[in-house]
């Protein structure tokens, strides 16, 4: 298994000295490091020079192991979007009072544990909070974050050089027990990830999901959803449909649910905003119901 972002311990955990990788480069800045928009970059010694054209980053092998391919990818988004990579507590603070971090708040979905640094470029901020909704619905529990933003001299021992934790768009969270809500955390990551909107992989120890996610990526497929939901509503009015809650069953597709209720698999999928067919039993979707005009 390939570290990624490395671990945060949590309390009462040692980390783990069997797999040790170099602790990141020290790092040159050029003035605009930290221009206007936090965005600067510094150059990694590990990471070599990368060539790209502005695109969606190319998603390959889906399957949670993580590479050195997915690292590159990860590398890249940073680069395009010309992120810092923060070096101490301080500097993240700074970012922080600027608006170029954001803080990452608990709420009644999402769960902070041992967090350090609770900041978070604001894309990564609308990710966690989307999918932590979505998670509790479709498994009854809150999504817990154990680690966001790590500047480099607070990376541990096992983490690569090359880690994104220190740019902020990178955020790890707990594996659960619940093998229900790890099959659907691991099929919506999955689904993200040949989108190309995201690069997560599933780490060992101590057992989490590294998720480092494409901003402008993941914006842009914010908007789609939106602007299809409008779209989904505004012609459900027309038609006079209205909608209801539909608990999955054992044995049930999207395919079964589109026919039992007189619908098709990809509105459902627009309905329910699932970037992918899975689905489990016991997960609440919304379904369309024929209804009378008013």
């Amino acid at each position: 298994m390939f570290t990624h972002g490395g671990f945060a311990p949590e309390e009462g955990e040692r980390p783990d000295r069997s797999m040790h990788f170099p602790r990141m480069a020290r790092m040159t800045r050029s003035p605009s490091t930290f221009g206007r928009f936090g965005t600067g970059v510094a150059s990694l010694a590990t990471a070599g020079a990368l060539t790209f054209a502005w695109a969606a980053i190319p998603a390959q092998a889906q399957s949670l192991r993580g590479s050195d391919r997915s690292l590159d990818r990860q590398n890249r988004a940073a680069i395009q979007h010309d992120f810092s990579f923060l070096e101490t507590g301080a500097q993240v603070r700074k970012f922080a009072d600027n608006g170029w971090l954001v803080r990452i708040r608990p709420n009644e979905d999402v769960e902070l544990h041992a967090v350090s640094f609770p900041y978070a470029r604001p894309e990564v901020e609308l990710f966690i909070r989307r999918l932590g909704s979505q998670y509790r619905a479709a498994c009854g529990e809150r999504l817990v974050v154990t680690s966001l933003t790590r500047p480099a001299t607070r990376q541990p021992r096992n983490a690569s050089g090359r880690s994104v934790h220190p740019t902020g768009m990178a955020v790890d969270l707990r594996y659960s027990r619940d093998r229900r809500c790890r099959r659907w955390l691991e099929g919506v990551l999955v689904d993200l990830e040949k989108a190309g909107i995201l690069e997560a992989t599933r780490e060992l120890r101590p057992a989490h999901y590294h998720v480092a996610v494409f901003p402008r990526q993941y914006a842009a497929y914010v908007r789609r959803m939106e602007t299809r939901a409008v779209a989904r509503m505004t012609v459900a009015q027309a038609r006079g449909r209205v909608e209801a809650p539909y608990t999955v069953r054992p044995g049930d597709s999207l395919w079964t649910i589109a026919r039992r209720h007189d619908t098709t698999v990809d509105e459902l999928k627009a309905i329910n905003q699932l970037p992918g067919s899975r689905i489990y039993a016991g997960q609440v979707l919304t379904v369309p119901l024929a209804g009378q005009e008013p």
